[in-house]
């Protein structure tokens, strides 16, 4: 059996960023990259990135933004994100996961109540961990389960009611393992009777959801409704960075002096803010690198359906494939290494815990540089793989006539 290092975890794919790259000196399909729109390789994206670099330099402006790390282009930026995503102004963040995590802690103290979806991404949670109030005081509901969300409401305005504090609820555009969409409409129709703000994590949502590539908020209808959107630019913009936009400047101002990720932490370097500006710039006027995502994306979750495969509920680009298996780790190993070794296809894959014993997930991430061609490949791989799984074939050490 391979060592699991360098092979299952912290596995090293080599070559240019794209559909196809080299793995373990085999050339394989890549489903791995949270590449959306194609942007990380794009001749466009890597002339603004060369250039910038060139003309800044990788450290400039060096210092925090609020000592010596701001600059016009900053804050141009900030204005930029913020009209794409319908608010009034936004926070330029040096990384995505630091950057949520730490305005969490910075927006609630000990007074306020946390609410949050079950399945929130691991930087959501850890935010939450840093909550000022003591462990009981914030509460979690269950996985887009607006029945769960409103007992904890009701829970938690008593709560905040008590401590004369408020009330914040946090949740996702889109969940990045399931795929599913946060049902945002539902939760702002809750507004209705519940005061309390509504945080959105949308980073799969930005640039692949809603008429303009806006999010998940445009494609519901309630982008308004949310107080606090975040997104990072490690999917659609494949880049590194982040932001946070409101309709209240207030919130943004504050957010700008107490957020201690921000305060004590370099700014974004000026390659990232050009290149990333860049990318927004094509996420705005190339309308087509999201028609491509979604036709790969339609071709490749239809393509599964028809082939009896269980893609649960998403409705995003994110596409799990759901699979049974008896054989535990041991089964899951031989199969991994048909499907890179003999199929030449790379994705992720996900065991127990993650996903109940039993069970084996998948999960394929279209871009829009993939081809169809591509997606064909790639179902008739998946539907050799699901006849040798039933097959037990996979739980015989006999595979390794298959994959040495």
């Amino acid at each position: 059996m391979l060592n699991s290092h360098h092979y299952f975890s912290f596995p090293m794919l080599e070559g240019e960023l794209g559909p196809r790259m080299r793995f373990m000196g085999r050339e394989v399909l890549n489903w791995s990259l949270n590449n959306y729109l194609g942007l990380a390789n794009h001749p466009e994206v890597r002339q603004a990135d060369a250039e910038a670099a060139a003309k800044w330099g990788l450290a400039y402006p060096m210092g925090a933004r609020m000592m010596s790390g701001n600059s016009t282009l900053h804050e141009i930026f900030e204005k930029e994100l913020a009209q794409f995503v319908g608010k009034t102004d936004a926070f330029l963040l040096n990384y995505g996961y630091q950057g949520v995590m730490s305005a969490i802690e910075c927006l609630c103290d000990h007074r306020d109540v946390i609410v949050y979806d079950a399945e929130s991404h691991a930087c959501l949670i850890d935010g939450i961990r840093l909550h000022k109030a003591k462990l009981g005081e914030y509460y979690k509901f269950n996985h887009n389960d607006m029945v769960s969300l409103e007992k904890n409401l009701i829970r938690a305005t008593k709560l905040a009611e008590e401590k004369g504090g408020g009330v914040l609820v946090i949740t996702e555009g889109v969940f990045g393992m399931s795929g599913k969409v946060g049902d945002l409409k539902a939760i702002a129709e809750l507004k209705k009777k519940y005061n309390f703000r509504l945080l959105v994590d949308d980073a799969h949502g930005f640039g692949t959801m809603g008429e303009t590539g806006a999010g998940v908020g445009e494609l519901l209808g309630v982008q308004d409704e949310i107080d606090l959107y975040f997104s990072t630019f490690a999917k659609s913009m494949a880049a590194i960075g982040g932001f946070i936009a409101s309709n209240d400047p207030e919130i943004i101002m504050f957010l700008k002096y107490n957020m201690r990720s921000q305060t004590y932490a370099k700014a974004l370097p000026m390659p990232y803010v050009e290149g990333c500006r860049k990318r927004l710039e094509m996420v705005k006027q190339m309308p087509e690198l999201r028609a491509k995502l979604w036709e790969n994306v339609k071709a490749m979750q239809d393509g599964l359906r028809s082939r009896g495969f269980n893609i649960g509920e998403t409705e995003s680009p994110v596409t799990p494939v759901f699979l049974h298996s008896e054989g535990g780790v041991p089964e899951v190993t031989r199969m991994v290494r048909d499907l890179r070794e003999n199929m030449g296809v790379f994705c992720s894959i996900v065991v127990y815990p993650v996903v109940p014993k039993g069970q084996i997930m998948l999960r394929i991430i279209p871009t829009a540089s993939h081809t169809l061609e591509d997606v064909e490949y790639t179902l008739n791989a998946f539907t050799t793989l699901a006849e040798k799984l039933k097959n037990r074939v996979y739980q015989s050490d006999a595979v390794q006539e298959v994959v040495e």
